[in-house]
């Protein structure tokens, strides 16, 4: 007979075992989820009717989830974006731009990082790319090879915490929160994280100029109109894309499934345009453009008239055709079935991984895990600062061993409703867990920078050449983990960074509140019965008696 209070920790501690050892996670999580179910009905610790509520759960929080379904739309919209092209012209007009500087090859990384990182949101893929791109060009300028092979790690997590992240959507849906006050409260620690790395390399420049060598003007093939012509052909695209995805969340005119299937669409439409196959077809999608814009103009003056249709009708047209174009040409139609693999890939993981979380925390809260565990992090010296503290801590490790959306599934709901009652106090209820949320991204962040397993380390290692010490990608990524922890810090000592771009929270006072009903204008009784004939008929005649 195993005692009620041993169960949570034999669970929690049976989970870090079978992690250790390897197995997976989501077959872990279901398989300790039933054992410890079905021992605990066996032991009378609740009924087997208890148990009912993981397939209910299972259907009615994972399978039917809308918001989740914007996963497998920003993975797929990231995936085409990422071989189009577009990281190439970006990193090529950014390098020659910011050129003659000393780390002008470290900050057009890092910028691109951050753009490709809005309108991406798969770190893999964005490694892969920069480091295909760049690591060849600053070997080639003699850059340090510890400063190189660590910028391009970083920025490519950058993505991470940058909206559109697919961690912060998992995240908003596991603590019931928005998935727009997410992204708001993340802009305040992506720019500043953005800062740090820029001055680093700033500063880097100064102490170690050796490291980071001006591009030779003889090397710089393009100037003035030119340049900047590149450089605009590459952000512009992404930042209607941008707006596409945020701007129609932000503004209330589309949910994050929305925005996530008008990205997807605009991947599509934007990896034919850099087709030069298209040829002078590429007119008719300009085409459409004019007729969005005009359809724009005359909506605000007499919206859903009849021109205004038929100027939405024809820019609908010039999508569907560019759509079409891209499945017409070869190129194209192996990158949209490469695009759809990856999607199926992650999207069947996630839901794997959630099927067994949602079995793992049914039972864990069925035997008191939620209350043993309250307790636990609530007698922790330091009151909320130690709390907090200790929790970047677990996550930090634990990262060492478990995938974001491992511990996003995993830990992530036992934490919410001890952070929702610590933090209320500093920022206030509605704000508790948007910085909570925000705080545990940063942090893991560095869960693809955490050397050996670092999975940004690995993909760098194998698509760098074989010149690239091991040791080197691993010693340059130690700093720049350093600046991710140093982040982390100034998001728990600031909270003002991630709430400063949220609604601010109405407090009323239920004593102040006044109900007034507006009196009925007094009514005579023969008005009443002259309505009362009108509607049903005169009045029957009483009988004689």
């Amino acid at each position: 007979m195993i005692p009620l209070e041993w169960m949570p920790p034999l669970m929690f501690g049976g989970l870090i075992l079978f992690m250790l050892i390897g197995y997976p996670v989501a077959f872990t999580l279901a398989a300790l989820g039933l054992t410890f179910g079905f021992l605990s009905v066996e032991m009378g610790y609740f009924p087997p009717e208890f148990l009912q509520a993981i397939p209910a759960r299972i259907f009615g929080n994972v399978l039917s989830n809308e918001l989740l379904l914007a996963i497998p739309f920003f993975t797929f919209m990231g995936t085409v974006l990422e071989r189009c092209g577009i990281a190439e012209d970006m990193l090529d007009s950014m390098g020659q731009l910011f050129g003659p500087l000393r780390g002008g090859l470290g900050y057009s990384v890092i910028i691109v990082g951050f753009i490709l990182g809005a309108i991406t949101g798969t770190v893999a893929a964005q490694v892969i790319a920069m480091a295909l791109i760049s690591l060849p060009v600053m070997m080639r300028y003699k850059y340090n090879m510890r400063y190189a092979t660590g910028v391009l790690a970083a920025s490519g997590t950058i993505t991470q915490l940058v909206p559109p992240s697919l961690v912060l959507i998992v995240l908003a849906d596991q603590l019931g929160k928005s998935v727009g006050d997410m992204y708001l409260g993340a802009w305040g620690p992506s720019l500043l994280q953005i800062a740090l790395f820029i001055l680093f390399t700033f500063v880097i420049s100064i102490v170690r100029p050796e490291w980071v060598p001006a591009v030779p003007k003889e090397d710089r093939t393009l100037q003035g109109w030119a340049l900047w012509k590149k450089c605009l052909w590459g952000i512009v695209p992404a930042a209607v894309l941008i707006f596409l995805v945020l701007g129609t969340l932000f503004m209330g005119l589309a949910t994050p499934t929305e925005g996530g299937a008008m990205g997807a669409v605009g991947a599509i439409v934007l990896a034919v345009l850099r087709q030069p196959s298209l040829g002078k077809q590429r007119s008719i999608f300009w085409i459409g453009i004019v007729a969005g814009g005009i359809a724009a103009i005359i909506g605000i003056f007499a919206f859903k008239s009849l021109p205004f249709q038929v100027a939405i009708a024809v820019l609908y047209l010039s999508i569907v055709f560019m759509v079409v174009k891209a499945a017409a040409i070869p190129a194209l139609r192996e990158l949209i079935r490469q695009a759809y693999q990856t999607t199926m890939r992650l999207t069947a993981m996630v839901i794997f991984i959630l099927v067994g979380s949602t079995c793992f925390s049914v039972v864990f809260q069925g035997v008191n895990g939620g209350p043993w565990l309250e307790h636990m992090l609530s007698s922790l010296p330091g009151g909320v600062w130690g709390f907090l503290i200790f929790v970047n801590l677990f996550v930090f490790f634990i990262a060492f061993f478990l995938d974001f959306f491992e511990i996003v599934f995993i830990i992530v709901p036992l934490l919410a409703p001890i952070a929702k009652v610590m933090l209320t106090p500093v920022v206030g209820e509605d704000a508790a867990l948007i910085w909570f949320g925000v705080m545990l991204c940063v942090n893991l962040q560095t869960s693809f920078m955490h050397p050996p397993f670092g999975f940004a380390l690995m993909y760098l290692r194998g698509v760098a050449p074989k010149e690239v010490k091991s040791s080197d990608i691993y010693w340059g990524a130690l700093p720049w983990v350093g600046l991710q922890l140093v982040l982390v810090a100034l998001v728990i000592a600031f909270p003002m960074q991630v709430t400063m771009f949220l609604d601010k929270q109405r407090v009323i006072d239920l004593d102040k509140v006044q109900i007034e009903i507006p009196a009925e204008a007094t009514r005579s009784t023969e008005d009443t019965d002259a309505d009362i004939q009108k509607a049903f008929g005169p009045k029957a005649e009483e009988p004689k008696k």
